[in-house]
């Protein structure tokens, strides 16, 4: 696997606590974001190699990149029931291809609009720590999720 310096995706821990890993294999780590409070299931799959483009990867790297995507997806859906799920891959501050997964209530903060649009009302802290309270579980999920994934098939 290639690693840059200085890129945070590349990094084994968490810069200041931003974020801790969920699940990996030899391929890709899940990571659950730390440090987005009024987003308390937000999570990213970041693909080891250090590649900016999901169009890098090989075919059976793209497709188990996906499944992998699909499979927070899931677990989201199916601990959280959110209004939404959120799936973007953008890169443009940091080009290290990684999928965001983000779990969207009608109450929260920015609802419908993105995440990284200004807040449209406060959030409502007992709803939001309603979410967090689950979130091992949705973890548990995603870890049995991405074990079950056949190398080289997704």
């Amino acid at each position: 696997m290639s690693a840059v310096p200085g890129c945070e995706l590349c990094a084994a821990a968490s810069p200041a606590g931003a974020w801790q890993v969920v699940a990996a294999d030899e391929r890709l780590r899940v990571l659950r974001v730390l440090d987005a409070p009024a987003f308390p299931a937000f999570y990213r799959v970041v693909w080891r190699a250090h590649v900016a483009e999901f169009s890098d990867l090989a075919a059976a790297d793209r497709l188990h990149c996906m499944e992998a995507v699909a499979a927070v997806e899931q677990a989201l859906r199916q601990a959280l029931a959110p209004t939404k799920i959120n799936l973007a891959s953008l890169g443009n501050v940091v080009p290290h291809l990684h999928w965001h997964v983000v779990a969207r209530f009608a109450w929260d903060s920015h609802f419908p609009a993105p995440i990284w649009a200004a807040a449209q009302r406060p959030s409502p802290g007992d709803a939001t720590a309603q979410v967090a309270s689950r979130l091992a579980a949705v973890d548990a999920a995603i870890r049995a999720a991405l074990a079950g994934l056949t190398p080289g098939r997704g």
